[in-house]
């Protein structure tokens, strides 16, 4: 596994769809900063991810906001299947509340397989959160409050990223992602 390409292919798909599409308004700042810690864990069972999950946590919540301001626990090996992938997001934030995070971190969940409740698997909307590879977010909650204090304009952030990706079609997206996959 060379995780320098995995690393490579998860900037260019932040660069190209994240921010080139304006889809999070947290991640140009932290992007352009370099605040972002990337990490690929060799992780192939599911107990082994939640053990880097809790390290991660911990270094994050250990870090200066100006050195990692954010986190992306990339892992390839392990919860290729997104249902899967999707049930082990319950024991992520078990995991906050018994490392006494919660308020501090959250986990944002991001899956080549990505869906949205209620949606087709092919429906444009679920690739905001479809990346090369399955990885969870670790975000300061902080950060996010900084950014985004009124709560009505994130809950806006979602319907505008559905409206945008829609509006773009799926051929399009998934040249987008093609060129991205390609550059591997």
């Amino acid at each position: 596994m060379n995780k320098q390409a995995i690393i490579d292919g998860t900037r260019r798909w932040i660069s190209s769809m994240v921010i080139g599409l304006n889809l999070c308004p947290f991640a140009r700042r932290v992007f352009q900063a370099d605040t972002i810690r990337y990490v690929v864990t060799d992780a192939a069972q599911e107990n082994t991810l939640l053990k880097d999950l809790a390290g991660e946590l911990k270094a994050l919540a250990a870090a200066s906001i100006s050195s990692v301001e954010t986190t992306l626990l990339i892992h390839p090996r392990v919860l290729r299947d997104f249902l899967d992938y999707n049930e082990f997001l319950g024991m992520g934030e078990q995991l906050i509340e018994d490392l006494n995070l919660r308020g501090i971190l959250q986990i944002a969940s991001f899956h080549p397989e990505y869906q949205f409740a209620g949606t087709d698997p092919g429906a444009a909307e679920n690739y905001t959160n479809r990346p090369p590879f399955p990885m969870l977010h670790l975000l300061r909650e902080e950060s996010i409050s900084a950014v985004a204090c009124d709560p009505d304009e994130r809950l806006r952030i979602p319907r505008r990223n559905i409206e945008t990706l829609r509006g773009l079609g799926k051929e399009k997206i998934l040249q987008k992602l093609k060129a991205i996959e390609d550059s591997l």
